[in-house]
């Protein structure tokens, strides 16, 4: 995650690092997590080493994030690097798939991978002597994978069947709909599996492109946390990656690679009568991970609040909108969040109710609530909303595959690993007033995206809902 005071610096920061000559660039930043302090190096061909050591530690985590994903692709191969990720595991020009199981196995290892919009991660934990061997599989993994023929035609059918499975999660589906909406036409705005048209279609060569593309060192984070030496692993990352070539324009990590993506105030309805269930998600335009109000649009979203009325708890026991949709029974649950990429995000609600008669109403508190976080949230909404945040982000880094995640996004998104003492810090001097700016500047008659799902015959159209922006301030 991105400090906004360490992010007013990072350019400095960065042009200053670009114009030393030494390969090993920055070493032991700051603390991080429990004493431990993080380590960065950079290879001569871009590739970066990021460490975080456990002394006592018996297991390690390393993987590679890779600033390569959905994003990444066009419309025409959407879908690709999802694809990739079926196929990493399924042989090499070194082993065979079965070879590459059982070498797992014998090691004791776990290995796997993602895709998201933004980024590809391969990842494994093995224990502390089997570092070398994990990170030369990761290597051939990333750099030699096979890409039979055979192997493609077969992931296409388990392809297909996510995607299906993804289809019945109604979350997925209103969430991929809302940035469908909201990046219209855009890259942001596509799935990451991809339309079944192009599952079906994706080639060999698409995937061979896609890979000479964006699986380059100087997009790249090798990371290791646990029982890991810093030293040791930039030795292992220069004899097994330092062949990897670089973009034709190396760009510094965190650096944008693509145009900022144009937010569109629209909607989308989608409309089934046989489920029980609204689903509603509304968005404005949010924050990326290095604008200096990322931390205040995580404490305004934690005033805001989560609350599922199947988990038992009280109306009393959460935010103010908790208690309104709780006592008059307006929804089944409610979720807000703030989802950032690297230079834009979505801010917002997601809404489940079987109250089909009262989504006017619940629409209605919901933006009340809003009108709140800009003229009158209360000092002590805001200091229980950056405890509660504080806690999610400590909790959040809990075991080594956890902080490896947290440095290998912090590093392709920014460029910069910002130490939990310094977040706490931030959060710390967020105050009620800054609350209210960011309500006022991000929610305040802004444009807003929204996707419906199910029986929404009840949901207003989108210009009385836009209308009620105008009116958050006052």
């Amino acid at each position: 995650m991105t400090v906004p005071a360490a992010l007013l610096r990072s350019v400095a920061t960065r042009a200053a690092i670009k114009r030393l000559p030494a390969r090993r660039l920055i070493r032991s930043i700051g603390t991080s997590t429990a004493g431990s302090t993080t380590q960065y190096t950079t290879l001569k061909n871009g590739l970066t080493v990021a460490t975080e050591e456990s002394p006592y530690a018996q297991t390690a985590t390393v993987g590679v994030w890779i600033d390569a994903g959905s994003r990444a692709e066009t419309e025409a191969n959407n879908g690709t690097a999802h694809f990739l990720e079926h196929l990493a595991f399924k042989g090499t020009n070194k082993r065979t798939q079965t070879e590459l199981e059982q070498e797992i196995e014998n090691l004791g290892a776990h290995l796997n991978a993602y895709t998201s919009r933004e980024n590809t991660v391969y990842y494994a934990k093995a224990f502390k002597d089997d570092v070398p061997k994990t990170v030369e599989i990761l290597s051939d993994i990333l750099q030699n994978s096979k890409l039979a023929p055979g192997s493609i035609e077969r992931e296409r059918d388990v392809i297909l069947r996510e995607s299906e499975e993804v289809e019945k999660q109604y979350e997925e589906v209103v969430f991929d709909h809302l940035h469908a909406v909201a990046f219209q036409g855009q890259a942001l705005g596509r799935t990451i599996l991809g339309p079944k048209e192009n599952i079906l279609s994706i080639t060999r060569d698409d995937l061979t492109s896609y890979i000479g593309s964006n699986y380059k060192a100087d997009r790249m984070v090798l990371v290791g946390t646990g029982a890991v030496n810093h030293d040791a692993l930039v030795s292992l990352a220069e004899k097994e990656f330092g062949s990897l070539s670089s973009s034709d324009e190396a760009l510094m990590l965190g650096s944008p690679r693509t145009a900022k993506p144009q937010f569109v105030g629209s909607e989308v309805r989608i409309r089934d009568d046989t489920l029980p269930f609204a689903h509603i998600a509304i968005a404005f335009e949010g924050v990326s991970w290095s604008d200096p109000d990322y931390y205040t649009a995580l404490v305004a979203q934690a005033v805001v609040g989560n609350w599922d009325r199947t988990l038992g708890n009280g109306s009393f026991l959460g935010s103010k909108l908790t208690y309104d949709v709780a006592e008059n029974h307006l929804a089944n649950s409610f979720m807000s969040f703030s989802t950032s990429y690297s230079d834009t995000g979505l801010w917002g609600i997601y809404l489940i109710t079987q109250n089909l008669t009262a989504i006017d109403d619940l629409t209605y508190v919901v933006f009340k609530e809003w009108r709140r976080l800009s003229t009158s949230v209360t000092e002590t909404e805001v200091e229980r909303a950056k405890a509660q945040l504080k806690a999610s982000l400590l909790l959040s880094l809990d075991g080594t595959t956890a902080v490896a995640e947290d440095i290998g996004r912090q590093l392709v998104t920014t460029g910069l690993r910002v130490p939990t003492s310094q977040i706490e810090s931030i959060v710390d001097a967020i105050s009620v007033k800054d609350v209210q700016a960011f309500a006022q500047k991000f929610l305040w008659d802004k444009d807003i995206a929204v996707c419906a799902l199910g029986s929404i015959e009840g949901l207003y159209d989108y210009n009385r809902l836009r209308n009620q922006t105008a009116s958050l301030r006052w």
